[in-house]
């Protein structure tokens, strides 16, 4: 079964969160995530990741009464959430999805201390109609 395990940050926070880390915390952040898909990708779980750009650079876009797109700069709910980054992966439980996620939220955050950040795991029905 096929699962989205997505991170998300507070938009209020993102730059205060983003410029807590120093340079050596940077790099066991991105040690930890390479780990993190290199196993994926050995165990023939991995399908899709990225991590995402912060608020400045996000973009919403909403169907004008013509059909053109309404672009507005930023997230489109002020005091909620942004999609800091994710994981498509394909796994035999959801147990695995849930394991795959607390692993995720054991990334070393300032200071080397693990962040412990919420992680959300969303299957994806092979079939619409199951959603």
């Amino acid at each position: 079964m096929k699962y989205m395990i997505q991170m998300n940050v507070p938009v209020e926070q993102w730059d205060a969160v983003m410029s807590s880390y120093s340079k050596d915390d940077m790099e066991a952040m991105f040690a930890h995530m390479n780990a993190l898909n290199e196993d994926l990708t050995s165990a023939g779980e991995w399908v899709d990741g990225q991590g995402l750009g912060g608020p400045s650079l996000v973009k919403t876009v909403r169907a004008g009464s013509d059909g053109r797109p309404q672009v507005t700069a930023g997230p489109g709910q002020a005091g909620g959430h942004i999609l800091a980054g994710y994981w498509v992966v394909d796994v035999e439980s959801e147990d695995r999805a849930l394991e795959i996620a607390a692993r995720a939220s054991a990334c070393p955050g300032p200071g080397g201390t693990p962040g412990s950040d919420p992680v959300e795991v969303h299957p994806i029905p092979g079939d619409p109609t199951q959603a």
